[in-house]
């Protein structure tokens, strides 16, 4: 499904963005979390922007679509892929709520993103610095500009009241 949503006034052909526009796109990855739980995932959502608008959101559908590789970040990599004509996503940044995961990191690699913005670290599977770092490694041909910790209580919170709820009795 193709999406786009103007979220900064000028349409920069680039990548740059403002802390008030990286703010917002957060706040609709957050949206895409939000949707994930509704069916059951694990609420990580994502989504990629180019020159301002949203080409691509998604959130998890591993449960839903009982596939182990359905994250977040590779549904929209593939969205943003179809919108953009190929499989280099070049002055795009992407999104998501929690870090990546080492396949997710990998993807993010070979698609040749140019900028990754996330909100929580994720000190279990987190690739971007946590545990593994795939998006800094110098051995890989790209290297994305990472920054961390955009909403990260809010995109940690969500994280949070799922699980503690599915450790209610």
């Amino acid at each position: 499904m193709a999406y786009s949503e103007p979220v900064i006034s000028e349409q920069d052909p680039g990548f740059s963005s403002s802390p008030e526009a990286d703010e917002a796109l957060m706040r609709i990855a957050i949206e895409a979390a939000r949707e994930a739980e509704v069916h059951g995932d694990v609420p990580i959502g994502a989504l990629i922007a180019r020159g301002g608008e949203v080409i691509a959101k998604a959130g998890n559908r591993r449960e839903i679509d009982r596939d182990p590789t359905a994250h977040a970040e590779l549904i929209a990599i593939r969205q943003a892929a179809a919108v953009m004509g190929g499989w280099r996503l070049p002055e795009t940044t992407l999104y998501v709520t929690l870090e990546p995961c080492a396949m997710c990191a990998g993807a993010i690699v070979l698609a040749r993103i140019p900028r990754v913005v996330f909100g929580a670290s994720d000190p279990k599977a987190g690739a971007a610095g946590s545990i593994l770092d795939v998006l800094g490694e110098e051995a890989l041909n790209h290297r994305p500009e990472v920054e961390s910790g955009l909403l990260e209580r809010e995109c940690g919170d969500l994280l949070r009241e799922f699980f503690s709820g599915r450790r209610r009795p």
